[in-house]
């Protein structure tokens, strides 16, 4: 099973032309002779599904693919989270670099990966998302087996895999309760 979105993106790519009847390569090459745009991989993936009614994962790992043929490279986790934190949601950021901060003390079995509208963080599995979900809202997407009690918590499906979220305005919404409820979706993900 794959660990990551390489490894998940590498397995999709090895069995595309059983599973599509086309090779990667192929599928980048009729990307470009279709006339969308390969550095717009949401209308890659539009096309890929309109046209030829390709499964989700092979439309991303197509996308993908004509993207970085056409010159783009992925974004490493900082500069994802970076570009979620940019412009008019700037103000936001400090909110993230504390909730990272507690987060990443739970233990050294935490990894942060890049998403392009939120980041989560991964012990055995996701276990929180953060995202800035408006100029002023941070959403914590939190993934429980079983829910604490509290009236912070919402049940949510996103962002990330959450089954309930947490949502902040300011540092000072980060208290003692949101701390609990942080490491509760830690440990109940290892």
């Amino acid at each position: 099973m794959p660990n990551s979105p390489n490894d998940m993106m590498a397995a999709v790519t090895e069995s595309m032309k059983k599973r599509t009847g086309r090779s990667i390569e192929q599928w980048v090459a009729l990307v470009g002779k279709s006339g969308v745009d390969p550095l717009d991989q949401n209308a890659v993936r539009k096309w890929l599904k309109s046209e030829h009614e390709l499964p989700q994962n092979s439309r991303w790992a197509i996308a993908d693919a004509a993207a970085r043929a056409a010159g783009w490279k992925r974004p490493d986790v900082e500069q994802y989270i970076d570009s979620q934190f940019a412009d008019d949601k700037a103000a936001l950021r400090p909110i993230f670099d504390k909730l990272r901060t507690i987060i990443e003390k739970f233990g050294d079995d935490i990894s942060v990966e890049g998403r392009s509208t939120y980041t989560p963080f991964v012990r055995k599995r996701q276990f929180c998302a953060i995202a800035a979900a408006t100029k002023t809202r941070v959403d914590v997407g939190l993934k429980y087996t079983k829910a604490p009690k509290s009236a912070l918590l919402k049940p949510a499906k996103a962002p990330g895999q959450a089954t309930h979220k947490i949502s902040l305005g300011k540092l000072s919404d980060i208290n003692a309760d949101v701390k609990q409820l942080l490491k509760a979706a830690y440990e109940q993900s290892g």
